[in-house]
């Protein structure tokens, strides 16, 4: 049985969060997937990135991507004992938009205080990815014991809340 979370249970653990793996598809239909750093504003995505970067290109011609949250799980006190990560995975739209295409508090977030230099930042952009339908998740919300039941670790939750 498929654990049923809540939206605001799955968007806590994603805001408590920076890192995932986007899954774009290339030009010539192959898969990729690259390491991102993320920010969230009114339950968007935002991810920097270099213009010229492939990751742009290859979501300018295929805005269709997922997006891969692993949480990692540990034992207190036994850090030794390997655990397989949670993870929270998702669907969605990337727009690729100029910097000034966004709240300036979105920059500011997702270069953390850091100084910019304008060439810097006009060789950069920010990915917006709008997740749609539903959250899958895998170890949210379940103790590590229940995570070696794929039945009970197994959950889904819309990525947008019911009014």
């Amino acid at each position: 049985m498929t654990l049923q979370l809540t939206t605001d249970q799955v968007w806590k653990e994603v805001e408590n969060n920076i890192f995932a793996v986007l899954g774009m598809v290339t030009t010539k239909g192959e898969a990729r997937t690259a390491g991102i750093v993320y920010v969230i504003d009114e339950r968007k995505f935002y991810i920097g990135s270099e213009k010229a970067a492939w990751k742009v290109k290859h979501i300018e011609r295929n805005p269709g991507v997922s997006l891969t949250i692993p949480i990692t799980k540990r034992i207190p006190f036994m850090p030794w004992i390997k655990i397989p990560a949670a993870t929270i995975t998702l669907s969605g739209t990337a727009n690729v938009r100029e910097n000034d295409e966004v709240k300036p508090v979105i920059f500011a977030k997702l270069y953390r205080g850091m100084v910019v230099e304008d060439a810097a930042k006009a060789a950069s952009c920010i990915i917006e990815v709008i997740p749609e339908r539903d959250f899958l998740t895998y170890g949210v919300g379940v103790s590590l014991m229940e995570m070696r039941d794929p039945t009970r670790a197994m959950g889904r939750a819309p990525v947008a809340s019911v009014r």
